[in-house]
Order: C-alpha cells, then sequence, then structure tokens
C-alpha cells in the first residue's frame, strides 16, 4: 500500500471553498479503487495550511489514477473549480507506506 500526503497552502478566506473542493475529491478517490483518509482543515495554528490523505494499493495503481482522472469529466470539474476559486495557493505532494504489525 501507498499513502499519498498533501500539503495545500489555501487562502484563509476561502475555506469554505477549499472545504467544498475536498468534498469533491472523497469520493473520486474511491471511484479509481483508492481509500480517502479526509480532508483535513485548519482548527488551531497555522490558518493558510491544510492536508489530505489518500491511499491506493500500490505506487502503479495510483498512477493509473493519476492518467485516468485526466479523462473523467467528474475530475475535470473540480480541477477547474480549483482553478476558478483559487481557494489553496500550491501544494505538495509526498507518497508514504504504512509500519504495520504482522498480523495487520
Amino acid at each position: 500500500m501507498i499513502t499519498c500526503y498533501l500539503r495545500y497552502v489555501i487562502d484563509p478566506n476561502k475555506a469554505k471553498e477549499f472545504e467544498h473542493y475536498g468534498k469533491l475529491w472523497l469520493p473520486l478517490v474511491a471511484k479509481f479503487g483508492g481509500t480517502h483518509h479526509g480532508y483535513f482543515l485548519p482548527s488551531e495554528g497555522a490558518n493558510n495550511f491544510a492536508l489530505a490523505l489518500f491511499s491506493f494499493p500500490s505506487l502503479a495503481a495510483y498512477e493509473d489514477y493519476r492518467n485516468r482522472s485526466l479523462q473523467d469529466p467528474e475530475c475535470q470539474a473540480a480541477f477547474a473549480y480549483a482553478k476558478e476559486t483559487q481557494c489553496f495557493l500550491s501544494y505538495e505532494r509526498s507518497f508514504f507506506r504504512p509500519v504495520l504489525t504482522d498480523d495487520a
């Protein structure tokens, strides 16, 4: 399994728009075989960072999702919404693998 970690720099004045953007993606990741662990918006501390975490069975499955999402109308609408609202300024993406017990 591979987990994608996204750290967004958001416009605090557009937090509601960013939340809507996140809600658009939750079912889309599942549509392509992934598991979305949620978007995490600021609560205490810095108000201009948000996170998202989602997993795929493998990096190859993630790459397949990325390629297929570029052709999917719902994904294209989510990309367009982000561009239109400018609800985030930038993001960085990293990948992690879980460390689990042997019986997990």
